[in-house]
């Protein structure tokens, strides 16, 4: 047996039992014809109902006073209120539940709302009922569960016992369904595509596989839904939308979680500039519903998120931060060698690649934000439409807050020839985050003819981990990636 079944509770439970009494009822017989009331929170602040007959449940977190009197702090999923328990005003049988009672169980409670003799708002019980029996002991009231750790792999604890955690997390909720309102108040169609695909693509990331067994066929888990969501706008949906489930084979970080939500969004008839009015709107109606105001606070610093948020060429962030143009061979190899990066020949995708990584490396970091940084080499934008005036360099931008890049949008490439091109030049490179074949199907696609389109993808985790100002991206995520906890693996007989 676990043994996170105390003795103690094991015999509360046996005693509950041998009384009469069903510790897991499937219905509150104490209710009686009544419903369950309002919210404990709005139960504790509406003086409307005083004096007056509630019906409450919830889970009991604190107790003080034994004999003839007893006081619970009873908490639900939006806040907590007092109660009252009296042996003169409970029927016998109900007060002698007090004896089988621990912290985090769940009881069902009937009484009358009146205030103590100090003004405290209170229910009076008249009737009792244990609705679950907990086995296992909660952590302290005050504190929590203090490791970070074990509250994001306990997190059911870590959400009952703390209530700022409950409300980032129904802060992300929100976020999330005012980004949802503003595409639906600019007609976008939300959508649904595959989470299987047999070709990998979208993004440069290393995927999860599996197999079909009726198929045989070998698939990969997304690691970006756009290549799909393209062909609806090819479909003649000229505006479309979804939070999609990704999945990248990487390791974990404070701003990586192999499981992710990638908002992505894609629209006829505009360019990546379009997409950047979008995508500030996006992010300012998500502060809004995170009631961030003007300014938020992330990893100790303050960001002003007033409109419009600054601009800036790639080349031109490049070379402010590194003293030299991003297209100065001499000067990019000098710095490559520098932080020990293999240098690659050719000026094709590898080149431009280990460019970009020095960009990653030396730059990104400080591009605070909020910002768009627009314009990157065309060479590692496979699916961007290059610049007429200047193809070396592409129609894309990223989106930078805290240091971090939390958006990626394009001028789609809508050319078939090209895009096909693109695609072999990829696979030949072998890069191992690359796709590994070319997705003919969605060169078809383009050849029966896409309008000139933007497409964007956010990051919704770590827009999320900026505005509500949480340090990790675990810490916005209800259940991360963890490594395996020693012995709860499961088991299994022969």
């Amino acid at each position: 047996m676990p043994d996170y079944f105390h003795p103690d509770r094991l015999q509360k439970l046996a005693d509950l039992q041998n009384s009469g009494a069903d510790a897991y009822p499937a219905s509150i017989s104490v209710f009686g014809d009544l419903p369950r009331s309002m919210s404990l929170d709005l139960l504790a602040r509406a003086e409307e109902i005083q004096n007056t007959e509630v019906c409450v449940a919830g889970r009991v977190l604190g107790r003080r006073g034994y004999g003839k009197l007893a006081f619970i702090d009873l908490h639900d999923g939006d806040g907590a209120i007092q109660v009252v328990l009296q042996k003169d005003l409970l029927p016998a049988e109900d007060f002698a539940l007090l004896n089988c009672l621990n912290l985090g169980d769940f009881i069902a409670l009937r009484g009358e709302m009146r205030k103590t003799d100090k003004g405290q708002d209170s229910i009076y019980g008249s009737r009792l009922e244990i609705l679950t029996k907990g086995l296992e002991n909660p952590p302290d009231q005050h504190y929590g569960l203090a490791d970070s750790e074990l509250r994001a792999r306990r997190r059911y604890v870590d959400l009952f016992t703390n209530q700022s955690v409950r409300e980032n997390f129904k802060k992300r909720a929100a976020m999330i369904q005012a980004m949802r309102e503003v595409f639906l108040n600019q007609d976008y169609l939300e959508v649904e595509t595959p989470v299987m695909h047999p070709i990998y693509g979208g993004a440069n990331a290393e995927p999860f596989t599996t197999v079909h067994n009726a198929l045989d066929m070998k698939l990969y888990m997304r690691i970006a839904p756009e290549l799909y969501l393209k062909r609806l706008v090819v479909g003649g949906l000229e505006r479309v939308f979804e939070f999609a489930r990704v999945f990248r084979n990487e390791g974990l970080s404070p701003r990586h979680n192999p499981e992710f939500t990638m908002l992505e969004f894609y629209q006829a008839y505009t360019d990546y500039r379009g997409m950047m009015a979008l995508t500030e709107e996006l992010v300012l109606a998500a502060a809004a519903a995170a009631d961030c105001g003007e300014t938020v606070t992330f990893r100790g610093d303050d960001y002003s998120l007033s409109a419009p948020f600054a601009r800036i060429r790639y080349a031109d962030a490049f070379k402010e931060h590194l003293g030299f143009d991003a297209t100065d061979r001499d000067a990019v190899t000098a710095k490559l060698l520098e932080i020990k990066h293999d240098i690659p020949e050719g000026d094709g995708y590898a080149w431009w690649k280990a460019v970009n990584d020095l960009f990653e490396e030396c730059v990104e970091h400080k591009l605070t934000g909020p910002v768009f940084v627009y314009d990157y080499p065309s060479a590692i934008c496979p699916l961007a439409k290059p610049l007429a005036e200047d193809p070396i360099w592409a129609g894309r931008f990223e989106f930078f807050l805290g240091g971090m890049e939390l958006a990626n949008a394009f001028s789609e490439l809508n050319d078939p020839q090209l895009q096909l091109q693109k695609f072999e030049e990829q696979v030949a490179d072998a890069d191992p985050e690359s796709p590994n074949a070319v997705d003919y199907d969605y060169v078809r696609a383009l050849a029966y003819g896409m309008p000139p389109a933007g497409g964007c993808g956010i990051g919704v985790d770590r827009l999320m981990m900026v505005l509500l100002g949480q340090d990790t991206i675990r810490d916005v995520l209800l259940f991360p990636q963890l490594r395996a906890e020693d012995g709860l693996q499961g088991s299994s007989e022969d």
